[in-house]
């Protein structure tokens, strides 16, 4: 696990105090070394940083001032094979080939032996370096063959290409900026913002998408011309004439009709304890977060006859006593040491600006993925595990039990032509009978603002410039639970909960692993018969099915719930959170990009949680813009 940067300047050379600045502002993301890779269009030249290892710095020169067309940047965060022998930029023997990683890759040791046997040796026991032996032998037909998580960016000089690409799900973020004269491409966002070719420009496509999804819909970003490297693809640069293409790896496997119901559940019983125990591997400590519902607890229970002494650990806010309760169940019922961290308000409130700003995009609820991440850092666990991607690939989420009542009314959508009137209820109705399309639909479930509140509080001027009708957005667009399973997977997972884990995680040095992640798992889930994932009447069966097997009935029995702090409870207890509300959104009336009135009167009437999420999306735009805009 680490964080990358890199670009390519395709015209002229360039000082290295880019690369040096843009790797300095990942540091959070691998504090253990850092290490560099300069090219001036002639001799490629490997150096060492200040955090280096000190063997690193005995065989490699300190970066200082250098010019150079490329310039590849790596932090590391030591997981497997601690040495110096994974250290990066990786250079392939005869030093023409480049690469910088971030991620893990689960099935290393399989693909090390299938290139052992067709003569590659190795040096190390990293899975960096069966990335690189695999690029030899494969080419880019590598990526598919990877069953994990990560970003990459490979520098051929042989073929004279740059390749940057991106696992099959998104689990690890790749950001980049390209102009006609320049490519950069970043772990995160802020280090591209660090480049001397990059000033911040407000996209405000992506921030409309932001206030509507709780995210912003990849490729988009909320900054102009930075774009989010799409799942399961990879981008190839000709160094020569510095042409650009895209090409899509995987996509989801055709149907299997001939299973039976019973069948399924014995094979995802199967395959989720393979990928727990491949999951499980790392040279540091691991633990299991623990929500207290069916996801996480499965995984517990699954990570104990591979790791026994494997700890758990879940974290407890206002109204979560349930599930903390749920959690303790399971721990004793598995004999797992169980750490419960207890978050307070005061807590929130005082790291709270900081990491609202951490996140480069407006943001919709109170995370408390960094209290995890920082709390599972101060008992030396570098590797969790985590349940997200069960809700997605199981059909867990509430609104996949509204789709057949969507699905008949639909049909009276013309009913919105003759709603005239503008009071709170009539807008409800309208906006409901506005979901033309299974898009529609799941932007509908997401919590984020409605398409005519957008547009009221966006100034004229500033609504003029965004495409409202998204189409570009749309997917295969099947009207049945197929389609909106996309939608899950590519906006909700790719785009919006994982990019929040890594960037959550990352910020104190930690990795994420997520066993309902596998390549096999979702390759035999997103095959099988619609009837036997979903049912319109109960989420996840399929999964229930499975962890009746492991979970006491308390856990089976909890209804789902989001694991973030009580939004609306909290701004209406904590005068102090109300305070810094107002303050911001005087600030942010300032601007003039939004209508005063509107948001006074959004703060002045707020009747259930979503009058509220709509209030904190316009505060975390203000702090987005403060972090992003004035701080640079």
């Amino acid at each position: 696990m680490c964080g990358i940067c890199g670009y390519y300047s395709f015209r002229k050379e360039i000082s290295s105090k880019n690369i040096l600045e843009m790797n300095k502002s990942i540091r959070h993301r691998g504090p253990d070394d850092e290490g560099f890779w300069l090219f001036d269009g002639v001799v490629g030249k490997s150096f060492s940083g200040v955090d280096s290892t000190q063997k690193i710095k005995e065989a490699f020169p300190v970066l200082e001032e250098e010019k150079s067309k490329i310039a590849l940047g790596f932090r590391r965060l030591s997981i497997l094979d601690l040495s110096e022998k994974g250290h990066q930029p990786m250079l392939s023997d005869h030093e023409k080939i480049s690469l910088t990683f971030n991620g893990e890759i689960y099935n290393f040791k399989k693909l090390r032996k299938e290139l052992e046997d067709l003569d590659h040796t190795f040096k190390s026991h990293s899975d960096t370096e069966v990335i690189l032996r695999s690029y030899e032998e494969w080419g880019t037909e590598m990526f598919a063959k990877f069953d994990g998580m990560f970003a990459i960016a490979l520098i051929d000089l042989e073929k004279n290409k740059l390749l940057l690409a991106r696992d099959r799900v998104g689990l690890k973020p790749l950001f980049y900026y390209k102009n006609q004269d320049t490519i950069l491409w970043a772990s995160e966002i802020k280090s591209l913002l660090k480049h001397e070719f990059l000033t911040p420009e407000i996209n405000w496509q992506g921030v409309y998408t932001n206030f509507l999804f709780q995210t912003t819909l990849a490729p988009e970003t909320c900054f102009k011309d930075v774009f989010s490297l799409e799942p399961a693809s990879f981008i190839n640069i000709d160094l020569n004439n510095f042409k650009t293409e895209k090409e899509f790896y995987w996509k989801f496997p055709p149907t299997n009709q001939n299973i039976s119901e019973d069948e399924a559940a014995i094979k995802i019983d199967q395959l989720l304890s393979e990928s727990v125990q491949k999951q499980l591997f790392a040279d540091v400590p691991v633990a299991s977060m623990m929500s207290g519902g069916i996801d996480s607890t499965l995984i517990t229970a699954k990570s104990k006859p591979y790791k026994n002494d494997i700890n758990a650990f879940t974290i407890a806010y206002p109204f979560s006593e349930d599930e903390v309760k749920n959690a303790a169940l399971v721990a004793d019922k598995f004999d797992v040491l169980h750490h419960i961290k207890k978050v307070s308000d005061e807590e929130i409130l005082s790291q709270l600006k900081e990491n609202i700003q951490h996140f480069e995009e407006p943001y919709s609820s109170l995370e408390v993925l960094m209290n995890a991440a920082e709390y599972a850092k101060s008992f030396g666990f570098k590797v969790v595990l985590s349940g997200n991607g069960a809700d997605e690939l199981f059909a867990g989420y509430s609104h996949s039990l509204k789709l057949n009542r969507w699905l008949s009314m639909k049909n009276f959508n013309f009913i919105r032509n003759f709603i005239f009137t503008n009071d709170d209820f009539s807008l409800k109705v309208k906006n409901y009978f506005s979901q033309d399309s299974l898009f529609d639909f799941f932007r509908q479930s997401q919590v984020g603002m409605k398409p005519l509140q957008a547009k009221s509080v966006f100034k004229k001027e500033i609504y003029n410039q965004i495409n409202s009708d998204l189409k570009q957005f749309h997917l295969s667009e099947t009207y049945n639970y197929n389609g909106l399973f996309e939608y899950d997977m590519k906006y909700s997972l790719s785009s919006h909960h994982v990019f929040r884990d890594d960037l959550s995680a990352m910020k104190y040095g930690v990795e994420f692993r997520y066993p309902y992640l596998s390549n096999d798992l979702i390759d035999y889930v997103s095959s099988l018969p619609e009837k036997f994932r979903f049912n319109g009447t109960q989420n996840k069966p399929l999964l229930r099915k499975v962890g009746q097997k492991y979970l006491p009935s308390e856990v089976l029995k909890m209804p789902k719930r989001g694991f973030s702090f009580p939004l609306a409870y909290f701004i209406k207890k904590e005068k102090n959170m109300q305070d810094f509300i107002v303050e911001n959104l005087e600030s942010l009336k300032k601007r003039n990009f939004f209508n005063s009135e509107v948001i006074d009167e959004w703060w002045k009437n707020q009747k259930d949680e979503y009058d509220y999420v709509k209030i904190w999306q316009l505060v975390t735009f203000e702090l987005w813009y403060q972090k992003y805009f004035e701080e640079q």
